[in-house]
């Protein structure tokens, strides 16, 4: 057989990852670690500002990054759709300098200049929106599930800033978290720029934003998606910006031990994402997605009662994060699987932006319960109601499997 007359898995095979693909993932997964790991700088420090008598509490400083990085990935999800990933994960990098750089030197020493800073650092959540669909126009529909769910592991960037913060202000200063943040960013920024490319299928779109947006809102999948990315997604941002103070109040750790056990958190919900993605494209999205409700349902019900932080109330956290780790990577494979290709990257920026608001929410919630309680109980209540609600929803999706949203005009 010539060489010319030899079949190639390249153009024979619709399920073969096109070259390029892989360093595309791994770069973009490593500029989405480090943005979150910008993104998660003021939760360790919480508890700090409050010993400090910045504020009363926490909950508003660590809550403001959240809601602004969860609303922009709207608008900077569309954005990428215009002008792709290549130019826009440098850009939100360098961007992201500023409010770095404003609360290492500045804003850390005034709670209004602390709220301040941690608006604008807001932009580095924003990145959640441009690599998703990055990842959907570099591997096929087959592996999607997958690759979105190895993207996800990005989210332990927050594990590098619980294990690194909180030391690196004992050790060398205050500033010393934020500048080292501060220069990743900035090398990553040049990196990205030299050597991270648009897949060769993808093409900048021209629909106007306004009328796309409302198009997609129309669409019965966005909200299913959005509630159910709330759960799971805001779930494990809300657990990781509020447990280092959950942990101190319910248990009375010290500020470093609690910073760790939440890094704990972290990498297990981390590892588990991939997974989610992984058993999605196998038994499906539905599938996947009620186990991993039932166990976020076991460990809420269990940790309304307090249980001793050893063991079993450690072993109960293990089951919450791998739980919302595992939902995390699967309601992206479920976009995919029961929405148009066309309006897949329009879906992921709403339900990116409830995924972050879902962890806006409840660290309020949290304080404003235990400041009236003096017990979190009420509030897992609430998430326990909200995951069987979850496990409702996600039924609902699988009667109507088989059935793709309409593209939008």
């Amino acid at each position: 057989m010539t060489e010319s007359a030899r079949p190639s898995a390249d153009t024979t095979d619709p399920d073969a990852v096109p070259a390029g693909a892989w360093r595309a993932l791994f770069l973009v997964t490593l500029g989405f670690g480090i943005n979150f790991w910008a993104w998660a700088l003021l939760s360790p420090l919480g508890p700090i500002y409050v010993e400090r008598g910045l504020a009363a509490d926490s909950s508003l400083i660590v809550a403001i990054p959240v809601l602004v990085g969860s609303l922009g990935r709207i608008v900077v999800g569309a954005l990428s759709d215009r002008f792709g990933g290549h130019l826009m994960f440098p850009l939100v990098s360098l961007l992201t300098v500023i409010p770095v750089l404003f609360l290492g030197f500045v804003g850390q020493y005034g709670f209004g200049t602390l709220l301040l800073g941690g608006f604008f650092l807001g932009i580095a959540g924003t990145t959640f929106a441009i690599g998703v669909p990055y990842v959907n126009s570099w591997f096929p529909p087959a592996k999607r599930g997958m690759a979105t769910g190895l993207y996800g592991m990005g989210m332990g960037g927050t594990a590098i800033s619980a294990f690194t913060t909180v030391p690196l202000v004992n050790a060398i200063g205050d500033a010393a978290p934020f500048v080292l943040t501060a220069i990743a960013l900035v090398l990553y920024a040049i990196v990205a720029w030299l050597f991270m490319k648009d897949a060769p299928t993808w093409s900048p779109s021209h629909r106007n934003i306004i009328t796309s947006s409302v198009a997609v809102m129309k669409l019965t999948v966005t909200w299913q998606a959005c509630y159910l990315y709330a759960l799971s997604f805001g779930g494990y941002v809300a657990f990781s910006v509020f447990l280092p103070t959950m942990l101190q109040n319910w248990y009375g750790l010290e500020a470093t031990d609690a910073s760790f056990r939440m890094a704990g958190f972290v990498i297990v919900a981390v590892i588990m994402r991939p997974l989610g993605g992984t058993l999605s494209d196998r038994l499906g999205a539905v599938r996947t997605l009620l186990v991993a409700y039932t166990a976020v349902t076991v460990a809420a019900f269990v940790l309304i009662f307090q249980p001793d932080l050893m063991p079993l109330g450690t072993i109960v956290y293990i089951l919450m994060a791998a739980g919302l780790g595992l939902g995390s990577g699967a309601v992206f494979a479920l976009v995919a699987q029961t929405s148009d290709p066309s309006v897949v990257g329009s879906v992921t920026g709403f339900v990116g932006a409830a995924g972050g608001l879902g962890g806006f929410v409840p660290p309020l919630v949290m304080a404003a319960v235990y400041s009236a309680q003096g017990s979190y109980s009420i509030g897992i209540a609430l998430l326990l109601l909200a995951t069987l609600g979850a496990i409702g929803v996600t039924l609902m999706v699988g009667r109507g499997a088989g059935r793709r949203e309409p593209a939008v005009p």
